[in-house]
């Protein structure tokens, strides 16, 4: 069985982490989305509310499931038994980063493999950091994240609709 990984921290779930879930769900058996516990991030949304999140969003696919983990992604690999990093890539300058992460994942464990999937061009500019600076202003957000949770974001910068 074919496990894949897609690590983030995901703070918010944009429409480009869905379409990226979505179409690596089609190449792989079973997708696990690992929600980042990074401590050293101020994050918009506690760890437990971006897996219920996702796990939200997810709930149709079958071969999809949501979990977090803190430390080294290669050593929650192990734990669950997932051999394939799923990475997006917006644009060369993604590329870059994530091929140095990806041949170092690879060294420490040299069954770990990496497949970038290239984001669909409708989201080739979005990002968390991108919706929280618009949300933070009152933005409309209906380009950049799923509708059902765009009144939880505001609500987190105190601004109702």
């Amino acid at each position: 069985m074919k496990r894949a990984i897609y690590p983030g921290s995901f703070d918010p779930l944009t429409l480009g982490h869905v379409d990226i879930i979505e179409r690596a769900s089609r190449i792989v058996d079973e997708l696990v989305v690992g929600v980042l516990n990074n401590s050293a991030k101020n994050s918009l949304f506690s760890l437990d509310e971006r897996v219920s999140m996702i796990k939200e969003m997810t709930d149709s696919m079958p071969n999809v499931t949501v979990s977090s983990f803190d430390g080294l992604l290669v050593d929650y690999m192990k734990e669950i038994d997932a051999t394939i990093i799923v990475r997006g890539l917006r644009a060369v300058t993604d590329f870059e980063y994530e091929l140095q992460i990806a041949q170092t994942n690879h060294v420490e464990n040299p069954d770990v493999e990496t497949i970038f999937l290239t984001t669909s061009l409708q989201y080739s500019y979005l990002s968390s950091t991108i919706v929280k600076e618009f949300a933070s202003y009152g933005g409309d957000l209906t380009k950049f994240v799923p509708a059902r949770f765009i009144d939880r974001i505001y609500e987190k910068y105190h601004i109702s609709k």
